[in-house]
């Protein structure tokens, strides 16, 4: 099956970008059964459901406004509305105690105007800092999502004008690119939250590994050399083998549990984010909602094998 499926891959995410595609799938009644496993709902309350339900269980969250490469200004000024809805929703929540580990979004920049034509940089960066002057006033941290390799520079530079007014925003980086490792060095020398992911585009063999056991491995230097850093990592993983590593990574480096946290995805490995929060550690789960689901989902079947096999499970069953 691994093998098979490693062939599908690139099929599968080319799917995630396809609107015929999407248009179909958004049709059928099994398809959206089975996105709720992986998206709570369309509306801020489903979002803020799933939040009261993982806090009661021990987890944190971070919740993602889902929408990418937009075209359209007016859908990028929705894009910031729906996210200063969705921090009023979290207005006073959260007492000074927590503060050390406060709720979270995460933002992607190009459903803020990121490839607009003309100024879309500039646009993304002043919808950015909108979401994070809320986000500061209501005790909420924001991390910045990467997407895939074209827009890595324009996203870090962005990153960094935003952390020298809010120096805790954080930001995602992707093993499996091969600049990874020296954006590590940078952004771990500088104090940040650096959400480390394995990456989940189609990318080039020029700038990314493109073997699973490469990436693995490029994993684990990476995380390395953040555990060694002055800023937080974000163990953004389901793999066994990286969470396994962890604990050992964090007691050579002198990291107690408040140090870092892992992460992982809302509705995947659920009992492994109980055992982690059994245990001790801190476990952030990565919340989306909101009605652009479709290349959100089609990515999660593209990551593991598990995922695609549960969705053609229902399939078959519906017939």
């Amino acid at each position: 099956m691994a093998g098979l499926f490693s062939v599908a891959r690139p099929a599968i995410l080319a799917a995630s970008r396809s609107a015929r595609l999407r248009q179909v799938s958004e049709k059928v009644p099994v398809t959206r059964k089975v996105v709720s496993r992986f998206v709570p709902g369309e509306r801020t309350s489903d979002a803020v459901g799933a939040v009261v339900d993982l806090r009661a269980g021990g987890c944190f969250a971070t919740v993602d406004y889902l929408g990418e490469d937009t075209t359209d200004p007016a859908q990028a000024t929705a894009t910031v509305e729906a996210y200063l809805q969705l921090l009023e929703a979290f207005a006073g929540w959260f007492p000074a105690e927590e503060s050390p580990k406060p709720m979270e979004v995460s933002l992607k920049l190009s459903a803020l105007g990121q490839a607009l034509p003309g100024d879309g940089e500039k646009i993304a960066l002043d919808n950015a800092r909108r979401i994070c002057e809320r986000a500061a006033e209501v005790g909420v941290w924001v991390t910045v999502d990467a997407e895939d390799h074209t827009t890595t520079d324009s996203t870090l530079g962005i990153v960094r004008q935003l952390r020298t007014e809010w120096d805790w925003v954080g930001t995602v980086l992707q093993a499996y690119l091969k600049r990874t490792h020296a954006d590590c060095e940078e952004f771990a020398a500088s104090g940040a939250r650096i959400r480390l992911c394995k990456g989940a585009y189609d990318e080039p063999a020029s700038v990314a590994y493109r073997e699973p056991e490469q990436v693995t491995a490029n994993y684990l230097d990476c995380l390395r050399t953040l555990m060694a850093g002055s800023g937080y990592p974000m163990i953004a993983s389901h793999d066994p083998v990286i969470i396994a590593a962890v604990p050992g990574l964090a007691a050579q480096y002198n990291r107690g549990t408040d140090d870092f946290e892992y992460q992982m995805l809302y509705g995947i490995r659920e009992s492994e984010q109980q055992r982690l929060v059994n245990v001790g550690s801190h476990v952030r789960v990565y919340i989306p909602y909101g009605t652009e689901w479709y290349g959100y989902f089609v990515r999660r079947l593209a990551e593991r094998p598990a995922n695609l096999t549960f969705f053609l499970r229902a399939l078959a069953e519906k017939r």
